[in-house]
């Protein structure tokens, strides 16, 4: 980083005051802002709220062999592609392979190629120098060169332009760029980790998408699996979004069993971000009770869940699914005490449930007594 902002100033510059340079280049360009669509994670940075592996939640076979693929994808220095549908949480698989990486005190940037125009892509991506276009009145390193030492994820990499593809395959490949404007090529150091929802091979079948340009995106592949395929994760995920609107609001609230169990029994199209929606949906809507339960359902959600339930009756991924339910039941329960200093009536009163039915809880998962 500081050598690439001696080229542009012309002047040495040590690490704490390249680091000053770039928080503040990136401030003025509002990198952080939703509207860019681009994100940046500093050195030392994690995100508020990280879960159980790197903010990814989930104790799902399919959850757990991705994460295997991950950290093996992750010690590895090339670039990284990866698949999954809207809603998954392919940047925060990016974000975890770079902290489980040999560039963990690098940068990690994000960028996502369908948010802006190409030639606003294009110098945000590769930069541009003085007078390249009108009111380029100083020379700008773009995100490779933000980025160097550290990761650059580029998120719907499918929807570049040719022109795009062709310089970003020259980054890939010789590990160089030409800012807009600019006649010499700058040497970058960044691992690139993109990503897709789209069928890129399909798109490369049609000269849409550049063959030789996949190739080197795919170097390693990583698949986030779509909700659907791990439903025994939903429970652990409620949970994870109910804490989080617990500790926003400051309101001690629970969801029942069956209520789990149906949203279980959705195909989420959307995914995680979908059940993140329909939880912050049904904690606003179902007003001030201890307990959501399924009547607080979205219709949608309801009917879906209704015409569902009678074909997925009895499938083993329920086996998991039930057992996730029991121990996040039974944590809520431990928490509720522990809040309470063992008071039932009061941990009743937290719950959501009647003294009578916490007592036979307890009871049943053999916390009497604690």
């Amino acid at each position: 980083m500081a050598e690439a902002l001696r080229r542009v100033c012309g002047v040495e510059v040590g690490a704490a005051q390249a680091a000053e340079i770039l928080r503040r280049f990136r401030q003025e360009r509002g990198e952080a802002t939703p509207s860019s669509g681009r994100a940046v994670e500093r050195e030392g940075e994690r995100p508020s709220g990280a879960g159980e592996a790197d903010g990814i939640i989930g104790a799902s076979t399919a959850i757990r062999e991705m994460l295997r693929r991950l950290d093996r994808v992750a010690h590895a220095d090339a670039t990284v592609l990866v698949l999954g549908e809207n809603g998954t949480g392919k940047e925060l698989a990016a974000r975890a392979v770079h902290r489980r990486s040999r560039r963990a005190g690098g940068p990690f940037i994000s960028q996502n190629c369908s948010a802006m125009p190409e030639t606003l892509l294009d110098s945000t991506l590769f930069g541009h120098v003085r007078g390249a276009f009108t009111g380029a009145v100083t020379d700008r390193v773009g995100l490779f060169e933000a980025a160097s030492g550290g990761t650059l994820f580029l998120d719907e990499v499918g929807e570049m332009s040719a022109a795009l593809q062709a310089k970003l395959l020259r980054v890939l490949e010789e590990g160089q760029l030409v800012p807009v404007g600019a006649v010499e090529p700058r040497r970058v150091d960044v691992r690139v980790v993109a990503a897709t929802n789209r069928d890129l091979e399909e798109l490369a079948r049609t000269k849409a998408f550049r063959e030789d340009l996949l190739h080197r995106l795919s170097v390693l592949v990583l698949r986030v699996p779509p909700l659907r395929e791990r439903p025994e994760d939903i429970p652990l995920l409620v949970e994870h979004f109910r804490s989080k609107l617990e500790e926003r609001d400051g309101r001690a609230r629970r969801f029942s069993r069956e209520c789990l169990e149906r949203l279980a029994q959705h195909d989420w199209p959307g995914n995680v971000r979908e059940l993140r929606h329909e939880v912050e949906r049904l904690w606003v809507f179902s007003g001030e009770v201890g307990e959501i339960g399924p009547e607080h359902l979205s219709p949608e959600i309801a009917r879906t869940v209704r015409s569902e339930s009678a074909g997925k009756a009895g499938t083993p991924s329920r086996t998991g699914l039930h057992a996730n339910v029991e121990a996040l039941e039974r944590r809520q329960i431990q928490e509720a005490l522990r809040r309470t200093k063992g008071n039932r009536t009061h941990a009743a009163a937290l719950l959501g449930v009647s003294r009578r039915n916490l007592i036979r809880k307890i009871a049943k998962m053999g916390l009497a007594g604690r």
